[in-house]
């Protein structure tokens, strides 16, 4: 049976992908950043790791076939399909403090929070900090070293398909970032559909 969400802007869902089910992700009107990450069902221990994973792939971008790789070296979800090709595996999540030091906002909403409010209800404690796979996110890393965050490639109806290879739990954050153009400086929903 299918499953479908719509998470509104700024928000943030968890929900359970059992092994062999692919999961689509969708920039329902395009440049939306959606924060993506993922615990192993009967061990939270093991988690999603972007830095894992760009070690293992030697590479800092996926493509169909590729492997996501969990903290531990397994692989924990391959890259089905992906309409955009550009991701973010090197920014942790925003945070209300960023949004302090960086824009001066005090209590803003986060992808840490929404994250953190996804997973209790399937009893995950709030790590100190999330390192997602910021799926559409499009951080350019120049010449001289200095990372800019772009935005988004992703058009309207622009997804990624990711196929779990164990039973995981998954918590997807709609980015609430309008203050630069990691959104296009402007929130919009993400769709998640079970396939």
């Amino acid at each position: 049976m299918k499953q479908k969400w719509r998470i509104p802007p700024t928000q943030g869902l968890g929900f359970k992908l059992s092994k062999g089910q692919t999961v689509r992700i969708t920039d329902v009107e395009g440049e939306q950043v959606a924060d993506f990450v993922a615990y192993r069902d009967n061990d939270f221990r093991e988690r999603l790791d972007p830095g894992v994973t760009m070690d293992a792939l030697h590479k800092l971008k996926v493509k169909p076939g590729d492997l996501l790789y969990t903290n531990t070296y397994k692989p924990m979800l391959t890259v089905v399909t992906d309409r955009v090709g550009q991701h973010d595996f090197i920014n942790p999540a925003c945070r209300s403090e960023m949004y302090e030091v960086l824009y001066n906002k005090k209590d803003h909403a986060s992808c840490y929070h929404n994250l953190n409010q996804a997973l209790a209800e399937f009893a995950i404690n709030a790590p100190d900090q999330h390192y997602p796979v910021n799926l559409f996110m499009n951080t350019v890393i120049h010449p001289s070293g200095e990372i800019t965050v772009e935005s988004p490639l992703s058009k309207a109806g622009d997804y990624i398909e990711l196929r779990a290879e164990m039973d995981l739990i998954i918590a997807v954050s709609a980015c609430p970032c309008s203050e630069s153009a990691c959104n296009g400086f402007k929130c919009s929903p993400i769709d998640v559909e079970i396939m």
